[in-house]
């Protein structure tokens, strides 16, 4: 399994994976343009991505949908809300309506139901060959019905949203700030931190924060609270990285 987050933040969201027989991105929140040259950097031609799976239908996760399948056919990922509100779908032929697992050829993606304000928000567990990933994003807190299909996967793409202090005295309104924090908001740098603290393991080989918000975060204080967390929880853990809004991580093989 090969896996590369294309952007990361409030003004986009878009994960690159590929399998033996699949290339999949993980939302379409950025532009057409600016994942087609992303791919290219891979070496990747846009027209093979054969599947996209949509965690919600926030702009920040669907802004290209409509682009995109004007100009490729692959086949849309939604959940039956998501598809309601999702207008552009409508016409389209290419769509599988998910609600606990899609399976491919060679992966499995099993979905996990998030808290977001939203009808509905997914994050995704994807299995390929003896391989794991979590893509875990916005969401106010993760059930704990949720940690063993969670634990102990290779690797974790996971939200860091805020620093807390940072977002209570930063410039956002206060009915912003109490729904960034809220149970239908993201989750904070401790939220995230103490999450994975307790679900990765032994198989687990590489972790990258994603969502980071411009204005209420740093990836200094993302990857500070993380090894605090670590720490105090005595996990031993430090192949961390955090993912940018405008260009792509390092490609991730397992």
């Amino acid at each position: 399994m090969k896996i590369c987050n294309l952007a990361s933040g409030s003004e986009g969201n878009v994960t690159y994976v590929e399998t033996a027989n699949h290339k999949i991105l993980l939302d379409l929140g950025t532009t057409v343009k600016y994942i087609k040259e992303r791919l290219s950097e891979l070496s990747v031609a846009i027209e093979d991505i054969d599947y996209v799976f949509i965690t919600h239908v926030h702009d920040d996760h669907v802004k290209a949908l409509k682009g995109f399948i004007k100009k490729y056919n692959p086949t849309i990922c939604v959940s039956p809300k998501m598809f309601s509100e999702l207008e552009v779908l409508k016409e389209y032929e290419n769509i599988i309506l998910y609600d606990d697992a899609v399976y491919l050829s060679d992966v499995t993606i099993d979905i996990i139901k998030t808290s977001h304000d939203t009808s509905d928000s997914r994050s995704f567990i994807l299995k390929s060959n003896g391989s794991s990933m979590v893509y875990m994003t916005d969401t106010g807190f993760i059930n704990t019905k949720y940690f063993k299909k969670l634990e102990n996967l290779n690797v974790y793409l996971f939200e860091s949203n805020h620093d807390i202090e940072m977002l209570l005295h930063g410039p956002y309104p206060k009915w912003l700030k109490d729904r960034v924090m809220g149970p239908y908001g993201h989750l904070s740098n401790k939220d995230s931190s103490i999450y994975l603290a307790k679900i990765i393991g032994p198989n687990t080989k590489k972790i990258v924060l994603t969502h980071l918000s411009h204005k209420n975060n740093t990836e200094e204080k993302a990857l500070e609270t993380i090894k605090e967390i670590f720490e105090e929880y005595e996990v031993e853990f430090t192949d961390i990285k955090c993912a940018r809004q405008k260009e792509k991580s390092e490609l991730i093989e397992i």
